[in-house]
């Protein structure tokens, strides 16, 4: 999808409330990493005529990387033809679908006339399983930097990465940073702003390791036993 459609997309959310609805699909899999998924959901469920569906190969329960919450898809992948935004997030499951052909197709059928096709963390090794990041720059978790040069995609670092109309978000809470971005893509700036301001979205925390090269390689590998041991 071309800049001058992504424009006129953003005119029909501006006329009112009689313009068509920006439909955005967030896929689910077993053992996807919950805030990949709702934290991007709560940036944009709110914004004037965007609806937000829940999908899976199956509609139905659908659990995360832990084991400890379920979130419902709302409807199977083959009942879902179209989507405006495709979001897709990592997490523990990531192996398993990049082998998956049916979720592979799907991502790639909806992807063709999508207005933009994004991933959060690890979600980003799933597109590229796809055959959409050849040749492009892209982020992801950051242990899992290397995998993306597998997929012929570029490691370029940062909270996220727009390439024409793809966007790869870094690890677990940069999804939320990518989806202001995209509240502001599909409305405007001032939405986006109110919405950050609507979540109180203003971040300080007590420490300064939210990086790799911030944190160290003690604290890298505890953070991926962690996460580790967490897997169900």
């Amino acid at each position: 999808m071309n800049r001058s459609h992504r424009t006129e997309l953003q005119a029909e959310a501006a006329r009112g409330p009689a313009a068509e609805q920006v439909r955005v699909a967030v896929l689910l899999y077993d053992g996807f990493t919950a805030l990949d998924a709702v934290g991007p959901y709560e940036m944009l469920c709110r914004v004037p005529r965007v609806t937000v569906t829940t999908v899976a190969e199956k509609a139905g329960l659908v659990r995360n990387d832990t084991g400890e919450l379920t979130l419902v898809a709302e409807r199977a992948l083959d009942s879902v033809d179209r989507a405006d935004v495709l979001l897709v997030p990592g997490g523990s499951g990531t192996k398993a679908t990049m082998e998956n052909p049916v979720v592979l197709d799907w991502i790639r059928h909806i992807h063709r006339r999508s207005v933009w096709t994004t991933s959060v963390c690890t979600g980003s090794l799933i597109l590229g399983a796809a055959g959409l990041l050849r040749g492009l720059p892209a982020t992801t978790f950051w242990a899992g930097r290397s995998y993306l040069a597998d997929a012929g995609a570029e490691y370029t670092p940062g909270r996220f990465v727009e390439a024409g109309k793809i966007i790869t978000a870094a690890g677990v809470s940069a999804g939320i940073d990518m989806g202001l971005h995209l509240a502001a893509r599909l409305s405007d700036e001032k939405v986006a702003q109110a919405m950050q301001l609507a979540v109180e979205y203003d971040p300080d925390p007590p420490f300064d390791t939210g990086s790799p090269e911030k944190a160290g390689p003690e604290l890298q590998q505890l953070a991926l036993q962690l996460l580790a041991d967490a897997e169900r």
